[in-house]
């Protein structure tokens, strides 16, 4: 389910094809057409990344728990696949600037300062706004994967979905440590369990 409601631009609805390969010694690119769900999706799933990045290092700074520096730099690394993906299809990059709560999508802006603002009431709140952000993310790849044929796309957000899984198995655990019994927000209960009752999956 999305954050916020995607506008369609009748400007990303052309056919989008990978760089041209510039020179004689490179290897052909194949052209690929995409349509306008596929680029809008792939590029909220670049600053939804960053967001969850953002709000994280924003948590630490707050809290100094390990926790949000180590699925920061994970997220970092998410950030850096989306970047290499929209390159590869030639789909323009929404973040332009790095600064931390900058974000072209306004409804994301909003939800970083709303999730920011609740993140520091307490250790607890903060944990419980990093499993938001993780589930929320979970439902949002499956639905890009569900959404695409592209095979690269689909490798891409599985290496992204493995690893929110991974993130909110995390942040469930701290909050069971601080003997709080966590409830789903945004996945079902059933969905919730299977992913906390999975062992730590490797490759994201």
């Amino acid at each position: 389910m999305r954050i916020t409601t995607l506008i369609l631009s009748t400007a990303l609805a052309f056919a989008v094809s990978t760089a041209q390969a510039a020179g004689p010694n490179r290897a052909p690119i194949t052209t690929t057409t995409l349509d306008a769900g596929e680029i809008e999706t792939a590029r909220f799933m670049r600053e939804e990344e960053k967001l969850a990045r953002d709000v994280y290092r924003a948590m630490f700074l707050v809290w100094g728990q390990r926790i949000f520096s180590n699925i920061a730099q994970s997220e970092q690394t998410h950030m850096d696949a989306m970047a290499r993906l929209l390159a590869q299809y030639g789909i323009p990059d929404p973040v332009t600037s790095d600064a931390v709560g900058d974000f072209q999508d306004p409804g994301l802006a909003d939800w970083f300062v709303t999730l920011t603002d609740t993140g520091t009431r307490s250790l607890e709140d903060a944990l419980r706004v990093g499993a938001l952000i993780e589930e929320t993310d979970i439902r949002d790849i499956q639905e890009a994967i569900d959404a695409t044929d592209e095979t690269a796309m689909q490798a891409v957000y599985q290496h992204l979905l493995r690893g929110s899984r991974n993130h909110l198995r995390a942040y469930v655990g701290q909050l069971e440590r601080l003997g709080v019994v966590y409830e789903p927000q945004v996945l079902s209960l059933a969905e919730l369990s299977e992913i906390v009752d999975a062992p730590t999956e490797r490759g994201t």
